[in-house]
């Protein structure tokens, strides 16, 4: 906000003035992400007349910062030979996403444009299944053969790098392509110039399938702390690598989406605001509609123990008291839950494993938070009545954690997103079971 309140005003002078060496200046003065943001409060026109401006190669890199929306609409206005020489600019995977969210009448009119070498990766990267790790990487890589010596790959990195979207990791291939091995920059500056890259490569690579889900890619960047990892195909063939940019917004919009579904919200596709009214009303309305059936569902089973409550009044006293309890348990439980099984494939064991940690630790919390509700009971109703209060609080806390915990496994286990398993449905389904147990224990030691 304070670029945008600072640079503006004088941007659009120089649009008024149509001062193309001012606009330049602009573009190539700034951080490529400030100039984005400055840029975003013009209109499309605006914004491609000041982009324009620029060399293709700074054009890509500020049109890489700007919104995917903002994107869009310049298509309509930019001029298309130049907008194509801008497009040839941008690495391959920031490409293809751009390209992805384009209608087909513009793709069809933009790739004849382009090189056949750009169009051909263009479609084979647009072939694989969105979400997979073939549409999510590059085939900007450095590779080079076993047989050079270190003074050899040097020369030939010097050819390749400008087209690399990272030379930090080089890939040891044979004729076929076949991944044999991985080099890194500071191996090779540190080794003697004479030593073949056969005789320092490291051969134990750790690689993904084009055909694995992007979570997982990202979670395994993650767990190995990568630049990048490349992905090959069913015959050990490099196809392209998944750096960690890309990794860091996969993981970024997956931690969007699972906070919007434990909130009970569909994710969104669009920003907040770019959301239509009526698009963000169907995305909670839905989840809404069904938290309100089984509410209904809790209402129904209060009315079969109407007839409780009222020979036994105190138990209304502490309904809510005995839901909030294991409501709020459940919904710490799988949050945890979800987080710790969130990108990662369990074994029988592990998930066995977890659960059984949740049910210790909800023994521990179940006898403090039943003391405490004992305490407070005692003050309101006799001896018995606390007891009987005390005793669900521990059992909803048990109950809750269950719940909690063994379902977003489940749902993993079925090949759902476990965030689906959302805090507010963990909520209703602990009310149901609350009210049932709560009602019960009363009639077994009161009735």
């Amino acid at each position: 906000m304070f670029y945008r309140s600072l640079l503006l005003p004088d941007l659009r002078m120089s649009l008024d003035e149509n001062d193309r060496d001012g606009m330049r200046e602009f573009c190539h003065a700034l951080h490529p992400a400030i100039v984005a943001e400055v840029l975003e409060e013009l209109s499309p026109q605006d914004l491609w007349k000041v982009l324009s401006s620029s060399d293709a190669t700074n054009q890509a890199v500020i049109f890489g910062f700007l919104d995917p929306n903002r994107q869009v609409e310049i298509v309509d206005v930019a001029d298309r030979k130049e907008f194509t020489k801008l497009i040839e600019e941008m690495a391959a995977d920031e490409r293809v996403d751009f390209l992805g969210r384009l209608d087909e009448e513009h793709v069809e009119a933009i790739l004849p444009l382009m090189a056949q070498a750009e169009r051909t990766d263009i479609r084979k990267l647009l072939s694989y299944p969105e979400g997979s790790a073939g549409a999510l990487m590059t085939t900007e890589y450095a590779s080079l053969p076993a047989a050079l010596t270190v003074a050899e790959a040097f020369d030939q990195l010097q050819r390749q790098a400008p087209d690399s979207e990272t030379i930090y990791y080089i890939y040891i291939v044979n004729d076929e392509r076949r991944l044999n091995g991985i080099v890194t920059i500071r191996q090779l500056i540190l080794a003697k110039r004479t030593a073949k890259l056969a005789d320092i490569m490291r051969r134990d690579v750790l690689s993904v399938r084009v055909d694995d889900d992007k979570e997982f890619v990202a979670s395994e960047m993650a767990r190995y702390d990568f630049i990048a990892i490349p992905v090959v195909d069913n015959q050990n063939r490099l196809c392209g690598i998944v750096t960690h940019d890309d990794a860091i917004d996969v993981i970024q919009d997956e931690a969007q989406e699972d906070a919007m579904r434990q909130a009970a919200v569909q994710p969104l596709e669009e920003s907040y605001m770019d959301t239509p009214l009526l698009v963000m009303a169907r995305k909670r309305g839905v989840w809404l509609v069904v938290l309100l059936c089984a509410a209904f569902g809790n209402a129904a089973l209060l009315k079969r123990y109407e007839w409780i409550s009222s020979q036994y009044k105190w138990l209304q006293f502490f309904v809510p008291l005995v839901l909030a309890s294991g409501g709020n348990a459940g919904s710490q439980a799988a949050t945890l839950v979800i987080r710790e099984i969130h990108g990662r494939h369990l074994t029988r064991r592990e998930k066995f494993s977890l659960v059984g940690h949740e049910l210790r630790v909800a023994m521990i919390l179940g006898v403090c938070m039943m003391l405490v509700a004992l305490t407070g009971a005692f003050s309101l109703v006799p001896k018995l009545e606390a007891l009987i209060v005390g005793l669900t609080v521990f059992s909803m806390v048990f109950v809750g954690t269950l719940t909690g915990s063994s379902l977003p496994i489940l749902f993993k286990q079925l090949g759902m997103d476990p965030a689906l398993m959302s805090n507010p449905l963990i909520a209703a389904l602990s009310d149901l079971i609350g009210v049932f147990v709560f009602y019960h224990a009363a009639l077994y030691l009161v009735g």
